[in-house]
């Protein structure tokens, strides 16, 4: 293989390949322009890299190209060496060849030239949860077509492998039975899968479904690996697939295993599973499920999204840092009120909600810590700056107001200062401004009302500057506990740690039910809102840095017990995890419970 512009590891293709047929029959409607990085129809001068994984094809003395940038997720065509009129386009398929989108992109050798070459489009669709296929294919007095690429999906090891080399084994889901034989999904630590049947008989059959969107359809992913029961054999077992496909950023994929018996019923298949390599991998792949790589965030909640983007780059896992750079790149801009928040965003990720900038201000600190790329510390300092404009000694000596409109003193926005106050001196070097910040911002918190008797953290303060006994949210008392360690690693003030322990065991023992987080709106038959539902999570990550920070073996007991019971009375075999921890109904899943339960299990290591 070829390659310009970048480097891409060589892959095995395992698959078969489909031919590179042209009937009519086989298109399909031309559908809506495919968004990932960019849109279909991008061109190739700006592409960030070229390869050519398939091999060019020869059409009556023409070469016919398919250019492929993975950097991009796309592909364009070209033909060379051609007269006037030869003409080079794109096929796309959805459904693994059977059908294809055609023409795409098609352009014809203008007069004068020898070669002409298609727009980029997009290979897969993981805004969608569809992968595809895509060739060049041209008329040069005959039409031909380029292989496929990327036939079979590859992540630890591609499509096709040998069930023998499985990295351990388990079931996700409970076997299925037809006229006696047993049906199993086997998943291993690579997230690849198979299929078995025992007590079968010769002539039975075994395969996979492989699905991109949590078992809604599978196009293209159908009866993979089937095989029979061979003669005088009662079992038989599929060769491996692999359900992530990083190179097409879809990381969610699920199967199921069917079989179908020689005589009598017709079939029958297990429940739809997504495998489980290791908890906090599993939840990241279903969280990631949830964002939408084009616009660049999880719709649709602003400071949620650079919660649910911290807690994803907690993982310290590089394969999610092109989800970093992509967030910060579609929405540093600014956006009218509606479309990322009930409030326009101005700019640097700042709105007349205090806090929600501050959320933001966090995630590119962790960003930065997790890349080393400037422009993340740039734009945390850019925030805190904007942030630190609220701080305000005329109202109860000091704290940050909530708003622009200077309506409250509350918990979370100074919680969140502070933390941020820290983390930017920590990271600038020779820096003493944000120092001097700290100081003031831990001793004003420490006195200002916010911490009760119980040393729990109330909401806010009332107008008059005295504590206004409102709910204790798990995420107040896990921005202070954060807060102060950072602020402790700041100064030095062995004080500030030894507070941020004492609002840790109060959240032990004051903020659990049986042991496991519980938050106010999870009791009896509450549900909670979808700020809510994101708390817990930031109480988990923050009383894990203490935990790094101080040793306390307590502390990641309390952390290994949240992890199990998310994960053995939380979770569906979708790797879904949801609000309540402690399992039980009424319960809610979506992409917020995710990123505060996948915090939880980054907080058990």
């Amino acid at each position: 293989m070829r390659v310009r512009r970048g480097r891409v590891a060589a892959l095995v293709f395992l698959a078969v390949v489909p031919s590179a047929r042209v009937a009519s029959a086989d298109v399909t409607p031309k559908a809506a322009a495919v968004c990932f990085l960019s849109c279909d129809t991008l061109d190739p001068s700006k592409a960030g890299q070229e390869t050519f994984p398939v091999p060019e094809k020869n059409v009556n003395g023409r070469r016919l190209v398919l250019h492929v940038s993975d950097a991009d997720g796309m592909a364009w065509g070209s033909v060379d060496n051609g007269t006037t009129g030869d003409a080079v386009w794109l096929d796309r398929s959805w459904d693994g060849g059977s059908t294809w989108e055609g023409l795409l992109g098609k352009a014809s050798v203008p007069s004068t030239w020898t070669g002409t070459r298609t727009l980029m489009y997009n290979v897969s669709d993981p805004r969608n949860h569809r992968r595809g296929l895509l060739r060049a294919c041209g008329d040069a007095g005959a039409v031909a077509c380029t292989d496929w690429v990327y036939p079979a999906v590859c992540d630890v090891r591609c499509d096709g492998t040998d069930a023998g080399q499985a990295n351990g084994g388990t079931e996700p889901v409970p076997a299925t039975t037809l006229s006696g034989r047993v049906i199993r999904l086997h998943t291993d630590k690579n997230a690849m899968a198979w299929a078995s049947i025992e007590t079968g008989a010769p002539g039975d059959e075994v395969w996979l479904d492989r699905s991109w969107d949590g078992g809604s359809t599978w196009p293209g992913g159908s009866s993979l690996g089937r095989v029979p029961v061979a003669s005088g054999a009662a079992t038989a077992r599929t060769t491996m697939f692999a359900v992530r496909d990083p190179r097409g950023r879809l990381y969610g994929g699920a199967v199921r295993a069917c079989g179908r018996a020689v005589s009598g019923q017709n079939g029958s298949c297990t429940a739809w599973a997504r495998p489980a390599p290791a908890r906090a991998s599993a939840a990241a792949d279903a969280l990631m499920y949830s964002y939408d790589p084009y616009t660049g965030w999880w719709p649709s909640s602003w400071w949620n999204s650079a919660a649910a983007l911290t807690a994803l780059t907690g993982r310290r896992d590089h394969q999610y840092d092109w989800v970093i750079a992509r967030t910060f790149d579609q929405n540093k801009g600014t956006f009218a009120a509606g479309q990322r928040s009930s409030d326009a965003i101005e700019g640097n990720f700042v709105s007349r909600a205090i806090d929600d900038s501050a959320w933001w201000g966090l995630a590119w600190v962790a960003a930065y810590d997790q890349t080393g790329d400037q422009r993340y510390l740039t734009m945390a300092t850019t925030i805190a700056n904007y942030v630190n404009q609220y701080w305000d000694t005329g109202t109860c000596g000091g704290g940050v107001w909530w708003d622009r409109e200077r309506t409250y003193k509350n918990a979370v926005t100074s919680g969140l200062y502070l933390r941020l106050a820290a983390s930017i001196h920590r990271r600038t070097p020779g820096d003493t401004v944000w120092l001097q910040r700290t100081r003031t911002a831990a001793t004003w918190y420490l006195n200002s009302g916010l911490i009760n008797g119980a040393n729990l953290v109330n909401d806010g303060l009332t107008a008059d500057c005295r504590n206004n006994g409102q709910t204790v949210w798990t995420y107040n008392q896990g921005l202070a506990v954060g807060g102060l360690a950072e602020a402790w690693r700041a100064t030095g003030d062995t004080s500030l740690l030894d507070a941020a322990r004492r609002l840790a065991d109060a959240a032990i023992t004051g903020l659990t039910r049986t042991g496991i987080l519980t938050e106010s709106c999870d009791v009896g038959q509450g549900t909670c809102d979808d700020n809510q539902k994101q708390f817990k999570g930031i109480l988990s990550r923050y009383l894990a840095d203490l935990e790094a920070a101080t040793g306390t073996a307590s502390y990641q007991s309390f952390a290994v017990k949240q992890a199990d019971s998310i994960w053995l009375d939380d979770r569906d075999a979708l790797n879904r995890l949801g609000q309540r921890w402690a399992g039980g109904s009424p319960n809610v899943f979506d992409w917020r419970t995710q990123s505060s339960a996948l915090d939880a299990l980054d907080a058990a290591g």
